[in-house]
């Protein structure tokens, strides 16, 4: 991991009533990350246009944002994709609306399209807020994959930017690893074990990969491991949502193919439901 992964931010800005609320969260996100934000707005620009974001960015004056205001016509999609890939944008931010409302919402089909197609790694926020809401609990996945160390050091490095103090790595286990069906108590006996050998493996796994995060990033955290069994996706967004997790992190499939496979099938659940704020990494 680069030891700045986040050097430029960008957000989409539409003069909605979620205005300030998107500014004000975008603006304290890269003041926490040390990066520069890129304000996209789609559509001409004006002297009340300008006059109107730097009127709220004014609130961050004191703690000097390096900003930059972008206006581009066109349609959504496209302006939000060419611009982050002209600026060079690491992370781009999209408003995103909770539960299935997410895919009824014109809004909610642009926030999807993006994501699927944007070469940046994504945050998708559910309750954008002029006003700070900690982030206390991050959980993130830690299912076996060759972007998990990546995923799991990052996660690490956002919870000390944003001051959390728990982060839980979650690690998806799917039932038919579990090869015995449990008709007695001698076949239950035996399920329980072969969980527990899974369970053993994968803390193994996974506290190796911690072992390696710099230490700057791992003190004064409570870190927990938790094998869940189910369908993937659905599982670990199930559990963010019963921790009232307040950040869920995800590793973005390698390949547009599987991308497009995984949307329908796994990370469909994630976004169909969105329990929490998404942050998925590329």
């Amino acid at each position: 991991m680069s030891l700045q992964p986040f050097k430029n931010i960008g957000i989409g800005v539409a003069f909605s009533p979620n205005l300030k609320a998107n500014i004000f969260e975008a603006s304290r996100l890269a003041l926490s990350l040390n990066s520069k934000l890129f304000l996209i707005h789609i559509g001409e620009k004006s002297n009340e246009k300008v006059t109107a974001i730097k009127t709220i960015l004014a609130h961050f004056e004191p703690n000097h944002l390096d900003y930059a205001i972008v206006f581009k016509s066109g349609k959504p999609v496209d302006v939000i994709l060419s611009t982050s890939k002209e600026k060079e944008i690491d992370l781009l931010i999209l408003g995103a609306v909770e539960r299935d409302r997410f895919f009824n919402y014109q809004a909610g089909l642009i926030s999807r399209k993006i994501a699927r197609q944007a070469k940046c790694s994504i945050l998708l926020l559910i309750k954008p807020s002029v006003r700070r809401v900690p982030c206390q609990h991050i959980v993130v996945n830690g299912l076996k994959d060759n972007k998990t160390e990546q995923t799991i050091e990052t996660a690490f490095y956002v919870a000390t930017k944003l001051s959390s103090e728990k982060i839980t790595i979650v690690e998806e286990v799917m039932e038919n690893q579990i090869s015995v069906k449990v008709e007695d108590h001698v076949s239950l006996k035996r399920a329980n074990l072969i969980k527990k050998r899974i369970e053993w493996r994968e803390n193994a796994r996974i506290k190796e990969i911690i072992k390696h995060i710099p230490k700057a990033f791992t003190k004064n955290k409570t870190i927990k491991l938790q094998p869940i069994y189910g369908k993937k996706g659905y599982s670990i967004g199930h559990y963010a949502e019963i921790l009232r997790a307040d950040l869920l992190v995800m590793p973005a499939p390698p390949k547009i193919s599987y991308w497009d496979r995984l949307f329908t099938h796994d990370m469909e659940h994630i976004l169909a439901e969105l329990p929490t704020d998404v942050l998925i990494l590329r």
